[in-house]
């Protein structure tokens, strides 16, 4: 695998893809990073994660457009559009391993439908939807079931994923996205950012889960579990 850091020279992009970066559309990153690999035709080949730099340092943001992307081939700069710099990504990972992550997902659970087909549901929507609208839509109540549903959505995978959770997580943005289509109804899907320390329980799991991505959306910007040794 390798972990590229991706800065943007937004004088080399069109007025409209210059606003769609810049208002963080995911669609349209997505087919900007896809010119990273220039000879590549098959399925998706990275995940990708948009900052705005100096945020994710914990500084004052500088209004540029930041990407961390991490492929299984090793992506190529574009002069006068995408500047990469990029290192071969081997994690060797221990079981009872602490580590400090950071995730932004799209949490959604399978829904059953009485004789349809299943669909997808926005778990903070679902916690939300008890509340009646209005006033107890924005109470202390609904944003304290909105915050355990998306904290229970990461608990109850994080096995499966090849780690456990040993300490409370941080609950961050929860944002909605509308992609518009060219026919039909725009896609529509919600991302939250997890913050915290995890506890490596099955190395070779939790690389298959960085390599593969955690959660649905992963085209859009969701997905990639970022590690750091604390």
């Amino acid at each position: 695998m390798y972990l590229s850091r991706v800065r943007v020279d937004l004088n080399g992009l069109s007025r409209g893809a210059l606003f769609d970066i810049m208002d963080g559309k995911a669609y349209a990153a997505h087919q900007l990073l896809w010119r990273l690999f220039p000879e590549y035709q098959g399925a998706r080949p990275f995940l990708f994660r948009q900052e705005m730099e100096g945020a994710e340092e914990g500084g004052a943001p500088r209004g540029l457009p930041l990407f961390y992307v991490l492929s299984d081939r090793e992506p190529v700069s574009i002069p006068g559009l995408l500047e990469v710099q990029c290192k071969p990504f081997s994690p060797v990972l221990e079981v009872g391993e602490r580590l400090a992550f950071r995730l932004r997902a799209n949490p959604t659970v399978a829904k059953s439908v009485a004789g349809k087909r299943g669909r997808r549901a926005d778990v903070l929507m679902a916690a939300k939807y008890p509340f009646e609208a209005g006033g107890d839509r924005k109470s202390p109540a609904c944003a304290e079931a909105m915050d355990t549903a998306a904290r229970g959505w990461l608990e109850a995978r994080a096995e499966s994923w090849g780690f456990r959770l040993p300490t409370e997580l941080e609950v961050g943005a929860y944002r909605q996205h509308a992609l518009p289509k060219d026919k039909g109804r725009p896609i529509r899907f919600s991302s939250v950012d997890y913050e915290g320390l995890l506890e490596v329980t099955d190395p070779g799991r939790l690389i298959e889960t960085l390599a593969q991505g955690v959660g649905r959306a992963k085209a859009f910007g969701c997905g990639m579990l970022m590690l750091r040794r604390p």
